[in-house]
């Protein structure tokens, strides 16, 4: 986790993200949709601490691209966060009366097998700071489906209250990454979603195959599935073109390995479950956080890429 800040500098900082929902709240979705992609776009010009880890990112996963190439997945990454914002501002209007002019699934029929192979003892649900990951939880949470999300502490306390009050405002939970197995596994118990992203880099993990370079990345998902019989089932926020409609795009349960070497079947899963963020991303790049320094841990001996 980023060292947090506090006092002065949190407040400014917050009363700039607040003064700025505000004011998107304050239009109409689509008015303010078309200002966050402004908002994303400038960002984008005076951010010049996170584009050069963003472009590197792109070198790594994508070595083929011109450097052109590479600039218009960028431009994309931030104007996707300036329509998050849009999209933030007013997710409290949501609701079962609306939810389909904005968010539909695709694949259902995945998700709806993965309940019945739990026997109602919930699932995990794979996902990744992909498209708008805030919707994700809400919109399954308005039809009907119990989610409960890992959630890992931002570096602003007040941002971070923010964030937590909204992801719990439709019934939802928010389940602490660290120390969280405990919890998660009370959850599955009760038949609640556990929504885990495994897209970031992790100082103690396990090394596998992310775009053809190690990642190091949490276990935590293969050990829990392995140890509840959960389903693990991909799950991504794709945003259909530029309009303010997505489809909730769910895929088949991972065939999990279990064999008596668990350390080995835990890296295999875990390799499988990358995979399946990697296609995700490999399809819509221009939805990933690139600016994340997923590949800053190494294996021993290795130079750092940051």
């Amino acid at each position: 986790m980023a060292r947090q800040i506090s006092g002065v500098q949190a407040r400014i900082e917050y009363a700039g993200v607040a003064a700025a929902i505000g004011a998107l709240r304050g239009l109409p979705l689509e008015r303010a949709f078309k200002l966050g992609e402004r908002l994303g776009a400038m960002v984008m010009r005076i951010d010049r601490l996170n584009r050069p880890i963003a472009m590197k990112n792109l070198e790594i996963a994508f070595p083929e691209l011109s450097y052109e190439g590479r600039l218009k997945i960028i431009r994309g990454m931030y104007r996707n966060w300036g329509r998050m914002a849009a999209e933030w501002a007013h997710m409290g209007k949501l609701d079962r009366s609306n939810i389909e002019r904005y968010a539909v699934y695709e694949g259902k029929q995945y998700w709806d097998e993965a309940e019945k192979m739990s026997t109602g003892h919930g699932g995990l649900v794979l996902t990744a700071h992909f498209g708008n990951f805030e919707l994700l939880p809400l919109a399954h949470s308005i039809y009907g489906y119990r989610i409960a999300v890992v959630h890992r502490p931002l570096r602003n306390p007040l941002i971070d209250k923010a964030v937590r009050e909204a992801r719990i405002r439709s019934g939802n939970r928010v389940v602490e990454r660290k120390g969280g197995a405990m919890e998660m596994m009370r959850l599955l118990r009760k038949n609640w979603h556990v929504g885990v992203p495994l897209d970031l880099d992790v100082r103690r993990g396990v090394f596998v195959d992310f775009f053809g370079k190690l990642a190091s990345t949490s276990d935590g998902v293969a050990r829990l599935a392995r140890a509840t019989g959960a389903p693990v089932v991909p799950c991504f926020m794709v945003r259909e073109g530029d309009t303010t409609r997505h489809k909730i795009e769910i895929n088949p349960a991972i065939e999990m390995v279990k064999t008596s070497d668990a350390e080995s079947d835990i890296r295999e899963n875990t390799q499988r479950f990358v995979k399946a963020i990697e296609k995700a991303i490999r399809e819509h790049p221009d939805h990933w956080n690139w600016i994340h320094r997923r590949w800053k841990t190494r294996p021993p001996g290795e130079a750092r890429f940051y």
